[in-house]
């Protein structure tokens, strides 16, 4: 098990605890755990083996014992009891968006409430309003998020997936029966949660290689076992599909099975106007004959068209514009938006300064959180101050490479920024971000982002509709009036890369983009080996369609504070 997988079976535990009416310290010291674990830059198996488990803050010998338990049985007993109190069902609940586990609880005791259906029909009924510690708003809040939790049911984020289908074709890949092989689908495509994984492969024996797919380690169900296509579900609980072509296929197979659905039927069009038929099996003339296609490339050639990335092809517009150079990891030379042990991270600021240049990253920003942030131990003007010594002497041992001083400022209710002028000015930038109040309507909502792109000392909004994937909606905005005042004030939107959020979504980076904003790509990095989410906000920033003239990562230190003063 990995560090992730772990935090999130402490993290289990923790809402067991806490739908079992534990002390809430003892709820708190496993959810404190889980958060150290995630930012360990060390595997948390590797500490087991070597008996050093008491080193990670928060972990005594019940915890200790624990977490041994678990890593070298792959089971726990203490979480499997745990489960036994509550029908299955009921963990359906922890998706609805601000369902937290005492109303849970209230629900489920005091109501006799164990799935979806049920409550979903103590709402409708006017039920649940009637209840204390409700009422009509929660009631409405709750049928929302009933109608999100459902929406989302059985899918995944974008990094879990993708590890998973890397591990996968990985395996694959060493056998000698494989020709080509390559991940497909909506992974290939990078949306930003994924259902399912499509693999494909080209062999002139696909028997074996079918053998090696249901065989592999990570499989836990076989679900259907073929020729040419096996189906199974992994340990993780994503399903995934092989299937297997001859090598001449394996392009048009490929271009298919990407997607999407609508680029394919816009793509078959396009074919049927020039007289030819596209299909997974090739692209054929009126007699039947096929066009021969080494790639992808040739076939769009054939169709008259560029070659079309797999981040575009969602059927809007990439048929009939021009294809632009898409922005690409490598492009980019600044880090932007990482935190230190000053608020919530887990690095020095030099430690992460070294991080950044062993992955050829020119300079950074540190961009802890500001005062009002004390949930994550925000930063009071007298630290920030010492904070831009600190940096200013790192700068001194790690130079040419260059720390820029900034901070994530919270926007206040009233849209206002977190430190005064005085304290601001002598920063290189702002991040601006809401973190509290994230259920305001869409005219307040608007106006309090509208307000802090507005202030002087704001650089970039971060994370700006504060959705969480699969966890909860973005707050309603009018994002063209977001935009417009962006691209008036100098202010870029950030794409953050964590794929909790991976805010903004492409779709609208696509329109921000046509509006002029800029955007620079945070990965929200608390720990050496989250800087390497930017690889996400990548895939985010080519499916809105932007190049590395969009994108101020892209920019020399010195080219981004030319930008960056106002």
């Amino acid at each position: 098990m990995d560090n992730k997988q772990v935090a999130a079976v402490l993290d289990e535990i923790a809402i067991l605890l806490e739908l079992s009416g534990e002390n809430p310290f003892k709820v708190r010291s496993y959810s404190n755990v889980a958060r150290a674990v995630e930012q360990l830059d060390i595997e948390i198996e590797t500490l087991v083996g070597e008996k050093r488990l008491r080193e990670v803050k928060g972990v005594g010998e019940s915890l200790e014992q624990k977490l041994e338990e678990l890593l070298t049985t792959g089971r726990l007993e203490y979480l499997e009891n745990l489960r036994k109190k509550f029908p299955a069902t009921l963990f359906d609940f922890f998706r609805i968006p601000g369902l937290g586990a005492k109303r849970i609880q209230t629900i489920y005791k005091d109501l006799g409430i164990k799935t979806l259906d049920e409550l979903e029909a103590a709402c409708t009924s006017d039920h649940l309003s009637q209840i204390k510690g409700f009422g009509a708003k929660t009631q409405e809040n709750i049928l929302k998020g009933i109608a999100f939790a459902r929406e989302h049911h059985g899918m995944f984020l974008f990094d879990a997936a993708l590890t998973a289908a890397e591990i996968l074709r990985d395996h694959l890949a060493g056998n000698p029966c494989v020709q080509r092989i390559e991940i497909a689908g909506s992974i290939r495509r990078r949306k930003e949660v994924i259902r399912d994984i499509d693999i494909l492969a080209s062999s002139k024996t696909p028997g074996p290689l079918m053998e090696a797919f249901v065989t592999a380690p990570t499989v836990a169900t076989v679900t259907a076992h073929g020729d040419t296509k096996s189906s199974v579900v992994l340990g993780t609980g994503i399903a995934a599909d092989l299937r297997v072509v001859s090598d001449q296929q394996f392009p048009y197979a490929l271009l298919y099975f990407t997607g999407s659905k609508d680029h394919n039927v816009a793509v078959r069009g396009r074919a049927k106007d020039l007289g030819l038929k596209l299909n997974e099996y090739g692209l054929f003339r009126e007699d039947g004959k096929n066009v021969p296609c080494k790639d992808e490339t040739a076939i769009y050639k054939r169709l008259h068209l560029p070659y079309i990335p797999p981040e575009l092809r969602e059927n809007m517009g990439e048929l009939d514009a021009a294809i632009p150079g898409l922005v690409d990891l490598d492009d980019l030379v600044g880090m932007f938006h990482c935190h230190t042990t000053y608020s919530d991270g887990s690095c020095t600021i030099e430690q992460l300064a070294r991080a950044c240049i062993d992955r050829g990253y020119k300079y950074m920003t540190v961009t802890d959180h500001s005062q009002s942030a004390a949930y994550a131990g925000g930063v009071l003007p007298a630290a920030l101050n010492k904070q831009m010594k600190e940096i200013d002497a790192v700068n001194q041992r790690v130079g040419p490479f260059v720390v820029l001083k900034g901070v994530e400022s919270d926007i206040r209710l009233d849209g206002s920024l977190d430190y005064g002028p005085d304290l601001l000015k002598k920063l290189d930038l702002v991040i601006a971000s809401v973190h509290s109040k994230l259920t305001m309507e869409e005219p307040e909502a608007t106006a309090r982002i509208v307000k802090a792109v507005e202030n002087p000392y704001t650089t970039i909004l971060g994370h700006p509709t504060g959705r969480i994937l699969l966890g909860r909606p973005g707050y309603e905005l009018d994002l063209e009036r977001v935009f417009d005042s962006c691209v008036a004030n100098r202010v870029a939107i950030e794409i953050n890369a964590n794929c909790h959020r991976l805010d903004l979504d492409w779709r609208c980076v696509k329109r921000g983009k046509e509006k002029g904003v800029k955007f620079i790509i945070g990965p929200d990095a608390h720990s050496i080996e989250e800087l390497d989410f930017d690889r996400y906000g990548v895939g985010i920033a080519r499916k809105g369609w932007l190049e590395p003239g969009d994108v101020l990562n892209c920019m020399s230190a010195k080219e981004f504070l030319r930008w960056a003063k106002k």
